[in-house]
């Protein structure tokens, strides 16, 4: 089985993995990094500053493809050059046309870090995390010439724990990602594997996040805060103001605890306190979110948080 791959980061070096894990012929990779930067940059940041995948891809002696773009000629010429059964797909930023998507004998296959139909788009981490869900799971599928809507080959599971943030469910997915490729290059190695359509009614698609999404509105629930907090890192910093001043929360040091006070209007700081650098503040559901280790925004700024919330932050307010 000749496979070439496409990927980026921790998603690329799982599929390198499982690939050799099942034995299969790796008769190209193609680096993202290869259409993010131009030949000067890349040539730059991978001499001075080389990537984990870059280093990976090198000390398994892989060739990787030459061109700029997955939908250009040079790609296409190498694709066939090469002879490619499979070309996997996994974390890749641009649509890859219908030309390029049949260019293998057997397919051409995304890798997609969520249980499909759900959560289509850029990252599903960040919102499988922030929708409150409670298992992910990695979905090989079929490419076609949507996003992430192509049949189903296989899928694998992910519990998605309460302290999560969107950077662990991104490892447990390259994780899942590594073991799911091996079993299905082994499979289509001895087995016909029938495609299953995916079912449109569950179906949903996420972009990518605007600036109004990284602040926290009180009014939610604290779960619902926390939830948004954890799935933001480690793409965005969650942002909260008092007084003319941004707050950014630690994601891995958040408490959401019962209100024992008799304050009732969200957004209402009811505790602090500078030793721990902790704001606690009234939710929308009653509950109380305790944020601690919080920094002020700013290179500067974050220096004077303890200072800062000893002396400026009031409680009840």
């Amino acid at each position: 089985m000749k496979v070439v791959i496409l990927g980026y980061g921790q998603m690329l070096m799982s599929l390198i993995a499982g690939c050799l894990d099942a034995g299969c012929d790796i008769v190209g990779v193609f680096r993202y990094d290869k259409v993010r930067y131009s030949l000067i940059d890349r040539f730059i940041v991978d001499t001075f500053n080389p990537s984990k995948e870059y280093m990976y891809i090198k000390s398994h002696k892989l060739y990787e493809i030459k061109a700029r773009s997955a939908n250009s000629a040079e790609f296409k010429k190498e694709i066939l050059k090469l002879n490619a059964d499979i070309v996997l797909v996994g974390t890749w930023g641009e649509k890859i046309k219908k030309p390029i998507i049949n260019l293998p004998k057997f397919a051409t296959i995304n890798v997609h870090p969520s249980l499909l139909p759900k959560y289509r788009g850029p990252n599903p981490y960040l919102q499988s995390i922030r929708h409150l869900e409670k298992e992910s799971g990695v979905t090989f599928h079929l490419m076609d010439e949507n996003f992430d809507s192509g049949a189903i080959l296989l899928q694998k599971h992910i519990l998605i724990e309460q302290t999560d943030t969107g950077k662990e469910l991104r490892e447990k997915s390259a994780v899942a990602a590594r073991e799911g490729v091996c079993e299905l290059i082994k499979t289509l190695d001895t087995e016909i594997i029938i495609p299953v359509e995916q079912d449109e009614k569950y179906a949903s698609y996420f972009s990518q996040i605007s600036e109004d999404e990284i602040m926290l509105d009180f009014s939610k629930t604290a779960e619902e805060l926390s939830a948004q907090i954890r799935g933001f890192h480690p793409w965005y910093k969650c942002y909260f103001e008092y007084n003319k001043q941004f707050f950014k929360p630690n994601p891995y040091k958040l408490q959401i605890l019962d209100n024992d006070t008799e304050v009732k209007l969200s957004g209402t700081i009811v505790d602090k306190s500078h030793k721990d650098k902790s704001i606690t503040v009234l939710c929308g559901d009653g509950k109380l979110l305790k944020m601690q280790d919080v920094k002020l925004y700013g290179f500067f700024s974050r220096f004077f948080t303890t200072f800062y919330i000893r002396y400026f932050v009031s409680k009840l307010k």
